[in-house]
C-alpha cells in the first residue's frame, strides 16, 4: 500500500528507470498553472508560480505587482481599465 502522504490528487505518481534497469514509481507534486489576467486570460508577469500552501509564507511585495490592479490584470487591461473610468467621469 501507499504511503497516505502519496494517497493525494496534488501528487502524482511517475515511472522512473532506475540505472540497474528497474522500473520504479517516484511521486511528484503536480506543476502549478500561473496567475492568469482576469480580463484577457494572459499570463501575468512578474508574480510567483507557487501551490497557495506556499504562497501563504511568501511576502507581499513577491505575490503581486506593484501597480493599480496588480496581481489581477495584466499591465494592458491595467491601462483599458484607468482609461475607461477616466473617461466615464
Amino acid at each position: 500500500m501507499v504511503e497516505p502522504r502519496y494517497r493525494t490528487d496534488s501528487v502524482k505518481p511517475r515511472a522512473k528507470k532506475t540505472p540497474g534497469g528497474k522500473i520504479v514509481v517516484h511521486y511528484a507534486k503536480k506543476r502549478v498553472k500561473a496567475p492568469k489576467c482576469a480580463r484577457c486570460g494572459r499570463r501575468l508577469e512578474g508574480m510567483k508560480i507557487l501551490r497557495s500552501k506556499v504562497l501563504k509564507r511568501v511576502n507581499k511585495s513577491k505575490k503581486r505587482v506593484n501597480r493599480p490592479y496588480g496581481g489581477y490584470l495584466c499591465s494592458g487591461c491595467m491601462r483599458q481599465e484607468i482609461k475607461a473610468k477616466v473617461r466615464k467621469e
